[in-house]
């Protein structure tokens, strides 16, 4: 297959998340980086697209001037990645879908509900894929989790328990740290703050293992340090659409904790739990039998679960390795529309603006429900 043309725009010098996207997309040799705006300061923004070894024709100096030059060009990028603060997500993604360019835009997709709409409206007239990347979904074993409850391996989902709870934002002095306080700042993340950032990640991850959508849901929301408008913790009880029940905890202040993503999905004949901290081992564990451990890369696991390991049965798999079965995700759309067929059944996994829209639906309901002191809330 031949190379696809890939750019980016934010995830520049010290940026959280830009080199796990550009570790991702070029793993697997199925996309060249040909183009970037990598910085809201024009000249560090084009300084550093070339020092990643961009020519200096398309290391620009904002996503306008990227839009501009990659729309007239007979070798455009096939896909962007969004990689900028949440508040100009919808605006970038919405005008390069526009421009006829595939998207892949960092959650949460846009600010509000309307605007998620909107991008799922755009996408489906424009005919262009707009993914969003809840990248933690493309772990192996995450996979195989799915699989195994769409074989019903678990039986009938009762109950899911999600995590996602670190202790990073504990220490009060670091207020005005730039790098946190805009997390917690209602004009730069919108109307909520650990749930949007994390508790979100890991409410995908439910929906994407067990197949089924949240209806409605309560949520205790506090802020534990006092000075912060929106909350660092969080509680959500939810319902879903197939009949299970959940039971989710995100938080920012819970020192001791790394990474902390964590689901168990209790089923009527069995359950199952993965950690991200230990992502090459699955437990299992059928009704009256014994605790079994499913190790990625062993013989035996499902397509979806093969497609997505790289490396040998032993050896750790990293969150870069997931993003870039996100991107494997997207070469194989992006080619089977190129090629006139259909796309192979074990890649279409990848998120979709469909699942940013429900997750931006979940945003509002939990803020919503933490100002109403935990009241049930249905989704739009």
């Amino acid at each position: 297959m031949a190379k696809l043309r890939w750019g980016m725009v934010g995830g520049g010098e010290g940026s959280q998340i830009g080199s796990a996207h550009r570790l991702g997309a070029r793993i697997d040799g199925l996309f060249d980086f040909c183009a970037g705006a990598l910085d809201h300061r024009p000249q560090q923004g084009r300084d550093y697209g070339q020092h990643l070894g961009l020519t200096e024709d398309r290391a620009y100096g904002s996503w306008q001037e990227m839009l501009e030059g990659e729309r007239g060009r007979d070798d455009a990028i096939d896909l962007v990645t969004v990689a900028t603060p949440n508040a100009t997500h919808y605006a970038i993604t919405k005008a390069f879908l526009d421009a006829g360019f595939h998207v892949l835009c960092e959650k949460p997709m846009t600010m509000t509900v309307e605007e998620a709409r909107d991008i799922v409206k755009t996408s489906r007239e424009t005919k262009r894929i707009c993914a969003v990347n809840y990248g933690y979904t493309g772990y192996s074993l995450v996979r195989h989790m799915r699989a195994m409850v769409e074989r019903g391996e678990v039986g009938k989902v009762r109950l899911v328990q999600a995590e996602f709870a670190h202790g990073h934002h504990a220490d009060a002095e670091d207020a005005d740290n730039p790098r946190v306080r805009w997390r917690y700042d209602p004009a730069q993340a919108g109307v909520s703050a650990q749930f949007a950032d994390c508790g979100i990640h890991a409410l995908h991850m439910v929906c994407f293992v067990t197949g089924q959508n949240v209806t409605s849901l309560s949520a205790d929301c506090v802020s534990c340090i006092p000075s912060r408008v929106l909350e660092d913790d969080a509680m959500v009880n939810f319902r879903m659409d197939g009949g299970a029940v959940g039971r989710l905890w995100t938080s920012s202040i819970a020192i001791g904790r790394q990474h902390g993503l964590t689901i168990k999905v209790f089923g009527e004949t069995g359950g199952l739990s993965w950690a991200q901290e230990q992502p090459n081992q699955l437990f299992y564990m059928p009704l009256n039998q014994r605790l079994q451990i499913i190790e990625r890369g062993e013989a035996g696991l499902s397509p979806q679960a093969d497609r997505t390991s790289r490396v040998t049965i032993g050896h750790a798999e990293g969150m870069p390795l997931a993003f870039a079965n996100i991107y494997t995700d997207l070469a194989e759309a992006i080619m089977a529309r190129k090629e006139g067929r259909p796309i192979d059944p074990a890649a279409d996994l990848c998120p979709r603006a469909e699942d940013g829209l429900h997750s931006m639906e979940a945003i509002f309901a939990v803020a919503e429900s933490g100002k109403h002191e935990g009241k049930w809330i249905e989704l739009a």
